[in-house]
């Protein structure tokens, strides 16, 4: 078993409408598919970002893109005209997304 980084499979990208915060997380290749479904599940993610986002955690998957949608609620201290973070859009939760470690196997890479 190894830790990695998500980003070693993985690419996001992520945006925001008032205090939600979204992220999508694509496999790049369609093999890593699995492996993201069964290392980043919501329980996860919500352990990960749990200092920053405070409410429910959704994931959508999209098989026929190879990828997930990740819905963070009250996720960006109140969104862009109320939060007084210096990312109020969330436009760096995809990067930090990205550096989430999952564990996979030898030869699963």
């Amino acid at each position: 078993m190894m830790e990695i980084y998500l980003k070693e499979i993985a690419h996001g990208r992520s945006g925001d409408k008032g205090d939600t915060s979204n992220v999508c997380v694509y496999a790049r290749k369609p093999e890593y598919y699995e492996i993201i479904k069964r290392e980043v599940t919501a329980e996860k993610v919500r352990e990960y970002f749990k200092d920053m986002v405070k409410g429910e955690i959704i994931r959508y998957e999209v098989p026929s893109l190879g990828g997930f949608n990740f819905v963070m609620k009250h996720a960006l201290g109140g969104g862009a005209t109320l939060s007084l973070r210096l990312d109020s859009l969330g436009k760096s939760m995809g990067s930090a997304f990205m550096r989430m470690k999952i564990h996979v196997e030898e030869g699963e890479l």
